[in-house]
């Protein structure tokens, strides 16, 4: 293994080993590896089922950035070969057998955005069916034998199902061996996940031990709550902040979230001092602060990290315009149709059939919803609020729905004399 001469001071490995971290196994043994000055090999994997990465993803991120700005080593894992049978969720269903072509397609999409974050220079990318795809009925059986259903049912989510008579696939009881064997296959020194990946990460540390190697060090990071500060953030659930979504949207996202989750933020995806951010627990404690100066540094710090510091003050100038002072976008989308075929009468000015307009221009999924925004008062022409269904509309009026989606209609009918 590589070793680097350079050593780390003590308060790099306090910051390291104790912001943005929920548990680390074994803290001694992690903090006697860094002090060694041996180069670190740092596993990291995906699967490339679902290639986006959200605000959530980058608390695993940014840490791996700060051990690679020491001068350790990224192992990416593409888990590219259980992609391609079927990778179960850990709940009750398994995600979708992949080909190699929609593999290889998320895991570039993947990587795109990882590496926003993660240094690619510092990053050694393997793929899964280097080692697996060689692998034989033997192999497995092999593999198998190393564990015992008792210790795989010690798992939470396992023993949960199983008591309450939920089916479990052989499928995924064999999932938290495959990853532990990622492990041996690289040598990993530590493995990063969430906390709900601690079951799987000390699989690993076993196998390591069984097979002669040195058991990886296991670093779990807090969960991320979504912005409706209830549930762990996921784009299933719509909670999401992602890392490549327009600075405009993000930082608009980031204003929404409950003021509950302003510090959870500032520790786990910004780089914000520790000192400042006690500072902003006590003023927000004595409420001497107003907590939207606070989410406006929030929102600046997050876009100027994915971005840069001029994307997030066009955003800001953006957001007040828009929300503080209620007015419109200086560019908003354009969408041109036929007014005629959205009202039951043709004459003018247009009667359009609004629920049907926000379908076809893309600013809602299904008429139900659009009615649902329509009772609620969400959406507005030119800036009033609108009740009913059938509502006069001109070519150039400014459709806005919710906070934050504007489209403008052009009517691309002939006038009729």
């Amino acid at each position: 293994m590589d070793t680097d001469e350079k050593t780390i001071p003590s308060q790099d490995i306090n910051y390291l080993l104790k912001r943005g971290v929920a548990e680390i196994i074994v803290e001694q043994e992690m903090t006697e590896l860094l002090r060694s000055g041996k180069r670190l090999r740092l596993k990291e994997g995906f699967d490339p089922s679902f290639p986006d990465i959200h605000l959530g993803h980058m608390v695993t991120l940014k840490k791996l950035r700060q051990f690679q700005e020491l001068g350790h080593q990224v192992i990416l894992i593409v888990g590219d070969w259980t992609a391609q049978i079927g990778d179960p969720s850990g709940v009750s269903t398994t995600r979708p057998m992949l080909s190699m072509k929609q593999v290889q397609a998320n895991s570039e999409t993947y990587m795109k955005q990882f590496f926003k974050v993660v240094d690619r220079k510092r990053t050694e990318v393997r793929w899964q069916s280097e080692w697996f795809g060689k692998f034989t009925l033997a192999d497995i059986l092999q593999l198998t034998s190393k564990f015992t259903i008792a210790q795989l049912m010690a798992r939470e989510d396992f023993s949960t199902r199983f008591n309450a008579g939920r089916p479990i696939a052989i499928t995924e009881l064999l999932y938290p061996l495959l990853q532990a064997y990622d492990s041996v296959a690289i040598q990993a020194d530590v493995e990063f996940g969430g906390t709900d990946q601690t079951f799987n990460c000390l699989m690993g540390r076993e196998l390591q031990s069984m097979g002669g190697q040195t058991p990886q060090q296991v670093f779990l990071v807090p969960i991320l709550t979504g912005t409706d500060g209830i549930q762990k953030m996921s784009k299933s659930l719509g909670n999401y902040i992602g890392i490549t979504e327009p600075p405009n949207e993000i930082y608009g996202k980031v204003m929404s979230i409950p003021d509950s989750l302003i510090l959870h933020y500032f520790e786990l995806v910004t780089d914000v001092p520790d000192q400042e951010l006690v500072e902003f627990r006590q003023e927000l404690s004595k409420e001497t602060i107003n907590p939207m100066t606070l989410k406006k540094r929030l929102a600046r710090e997050i876009v100027t990290q994915l971005y840069n510091q001029k994307a997030a003050s066009e955003a800001e100038v953006h957001f007040i315009k828009v929300f503080e002072k209620r007015g419109v976008p200086e560019e908003i989308p354009e969408y041109r149709l036929s007014f005629s075929e959205l009202a039951p009468q043709l004459t003018e000015p247009w009667n359009i059939d609004i629920s049907r307009l926000l379908v076809t221009i893309g600013l809602v999924s299904s008429r139900s919803e659009a009615n649902r925004l329509i009772e609620q008062g969400a959406v507005e022409i030119n800036g009033g609020k609108i009740d009913y269904y059938l509502t006069p509309v001109e070519s150039g009026s400014i459709i806005k729905v919710g906070k934050r989606r504007f489209t403008k209609v052009i009517n691309t009918d002939t006038l009729i004399q």
